[in-house]
């Protein structure tokens, strides 16, 4: 009987994931159609973006120069708040804008000593955004985007385009993350799949909903309605701190994330361990490092992914049946994303194995939060501090 119920819990989660989840599976929400100019554009707001940048010489010289090189018509600068780097990220930076002969609009911060209460990366945002306020002529948005994130030439002309057209206060685009390595290619799709799935971004750009997402490779923000909300200051102590802002921001009007062709990573995750630590950085913190939590998606995960192949293939009768149809409804709502991603379909049989994959990178996260190692990011931990929960 135990097993009966298991195997239709299983099959009526993914019912519901299929049909009443704001039909993430589906990988609909992206950036793909191409945004036309209108003809007479009475003035186009000036930008400015925020680059925080910590120990990224491999990545930064690329990175500034996707920037350097966009057709934006509009005023646009770009200030890359050097975060205590140990290597040579402000002098790399300094030298590609150089070669572009960009220098005047190009700035370089060094984000002063960390203090207590903040998250290194939004300490350095911070210093960015004060530095873009206390211009003579404080910019309409701000791009916040990672050292690693290249975009394409349009990418800034659309994304300003589509909050202009919405009246976004937040406009984000899921940076196309790297899949060239076997475990990239293993875990990287259902690492998307499993955002989409927790925050449908559907239902992110829908007001009346609660549901409110990001993805820190691009956000475009409205400067004003982040100083109504508080500022950065208001998510100081945040890891997960793009999905912090999109509620902070949600409250202030209209938000929007989607998947996009128009910004990638180039960081590489060579191996499953590199991909373990990115995941296990705050994966309990979505949790709320909560116990009792952990618990409860631990049993769900393995419920939903893991047994109905179990289920399928050591059964008989009806539990077999549902498990089975339960797998190839998982199958075939991960296929987008593997197309998106465009990696073999038949990833989508092993979404169980990956699943249990990232259950094991729960779990781990929730251990090195207990033995002080939260959210470790380039030698630097974080710890959330409880009484401002």
């Amino acid at each position: 009987m135990i097993t009966l119920l298991s195997a239709c819990f299983a099959l009526g989660a993914w019912i519901y994931l299929l049909v009443a989840r704001g039909g993430f599976w589906r990988a609909a929400e992206n950036d793909d159609a191409t945004l036309a100019v209108p003809e007479h554009f009475e003035r186009w707001p000036r930008v400015i973006a925020v680059v925080p940048a910590r120990n990224e010489a491999d990545n930064i010289a690329q990175s500034v120069t996707s920037l350097l090189r966009q057709n934006y018509r509009g005023d646009f600068s770009i200030v890359v708040v050097d975060d205590e780097s140990s290597d040579d990220t402000a002098a790399i930076a300094q030298n590609a804008a150089r070669e572009h002969s960009a220098s005047n609009r190009f700035t370089v911060l060094a984000a002063p000593p960390l203090p207590g209460g903040w998250s290194g990366k939004l300490w350095a945002m911070n210093h960015g955004v004060a530095y873009a306020r206390a211009l003579p002529e404080p910019p309409d948005y701000l791009l916040f985007t990672d050292a690693d994130i290249c975009f394409t030439n349009d990418a800034l002309t659309q994304i300003v385009l589509r909050a202009l057209r919405g009246n976004l206060v937040l406009a984000s685009l899921m940076a196309r993350l790297r899949c060239k390595s076997f475990a990239e290619r293993a875990l990287i799709p259902a690492f998307v799949f499993f955002f989409q799935m927790l925050y449908p971004f559907a239902w992110v750009r829908h007001v009346e909903r609660a549901t409110a997402a990001a993805a820190g490779g691009c956000m475009l923000v409205h400067l004003q309605a982040l100083d109504a909300a508080g500022g950065i200051e208001a998510i100081r102590n945040e890891i997960i701190d793009d999905c912090a802002l999109a509620r902070l921001l949600k409250r202030r009007g209209p938000i929007w994330i989607g998947l996009t062709r128009r910004a990638a990573s180039i960081r590489a995750y060579g191996n499953i361990d590199e991909i373990r630590r990115m995941v296990s950085r705050s994966a309990y913190a979505q949790l709320g490092y909560s116990p009792w939590m952990l618990a409860c998606t631990l049993a769900a995960m393995a419920l939903i992914y893991v047994a109905p192949p179990l289920f399928a293939l050591f059964s008989h009768g009806a539990p077999q049946v549902l498990g089975a149809l339960a797998w190839a409804s998982m199958t075939l709502a991960f296929q987008p994303t593997l197309r998106v991603y465009e990696v073999s379909p038949l990833w989508g049989i092993g979404l169980p194995v990956i699943a249990l994959a990232y259950l094991g990178f729960t779990i781990d996260s929730a251990w090195q939060h207990a033995r002080g190692r939260g959210g470790l990011w380039k030698g630097r931990t974080h710890m959330r501090l409880w009484n401002e929960q």
